[in-house]
């Protein structure tokens, strides 16, 4: 399936698993909007049939702008790909609130906010497919991360709730929840690891790796194709589903 004369909007485009996603649509034929908060690492990655457009989805009038301008630009949004987000990880007793809602206004917030305003375009059209990308810490507890893996949880729930309020229509919902994926954000995390669990750097890595059932790292790739298959036909009836990415049943 071509997926030429789709536009695509791909939130936290520039890097890792969202830019992973963002190629794959637009090699597919899609018109691919890429955001993110540098103007100029997006410009640096969008080749071809994609757009670079700079927003901070923690704020809604920006979000709500830039979307519009967008769907101005490139028509419809058809498939909404809620992907920005942060992975930092506290202990309970460190944690405090501006830690917290930095989260939270980016993991979920953010989430929420795309969702929303691509569904204002999307739902004049007679098809259309949001994945957000969660991770397995929406799905299960992760020591040491409550504000992330509460974000991810947050998100699942979001997903869940609205493939309800949609279901029988043209327009799905589903979430990717990725083990831990070979991305600029896991070389971040190896530092934040290593010093709350008080050991080098090289043992963090491996207590990541380990995490995946198959004991390696995930390349952005794999994720990208779990997206490609959820707007290809045959995939009509996944919707409300998470796709654990992670080797095996976690």
């Amino acid at each position: 399936m071509s997926l030429q004369g789709k536009h695509a909007l791909v939130t936290g485009g520039g890097t890792g698993i969202g830019l992973a996603i963002a190629r794959a649509l637009a090699d597919e034929g899609a018109h691919v909007t890429i955001t993110g908060r540098r103007q100029e690492v997006l410009e640096e990655v969008a080749i071809g049939n994609m757009t670079a457009m700079a927003m901070d989805v923690r704020d809604e009038a920006d979000v709500t702008a830039k979307i519009a301008a967008a769907v101005a630009k490139n028509g419809p949004i058809q498939i909404s790909v809620p992907n920005a987000g942060i992975a930092e990880g506290k202990m309970l007793q460190k944690t405090d609130m501006e830690f917290w809602r930095n989260i939270m206004a980016t993991n979920l917030d953010g989430a929420f906010l795309t969702i929303r305003e691509s569904l204002r375009s999307m739902l004049k059209t007679d098809w259309g497919r949001v994945i957000p990308v969660a991770s397995i810490a929406g799905l299960r507890g992760a020591p040491g991360a409550g504000a992330y893996a509460a974000s991810k949880h947050g998100l699942v729930g979001l997903m869940r709730t609205y493939s309800e309020e949609f279901m029988g229509t043209a327009y799905t919902f589903n979430a990717l929840c990725p083990g831990y994926v070979d991305t600029p954000i896991v070389d971040r995390n190896t530092v934040s690891i290593a010093e709350r669990s008080g050991v080098s750097k090289e043992d963090a890595l491996k207590m990541m790796v380990s995490s995946n059932r198959h004991k390696r790292l995930i390349a952005p790739e794999e994720v990208a194709a779990a997206a490609l298959w959820l707007v290809r036909p045959g995939s009509e009836s996944m919707n409300g589903q998470c796709i654990e990415i992670s080797g095996g049943k976690i």
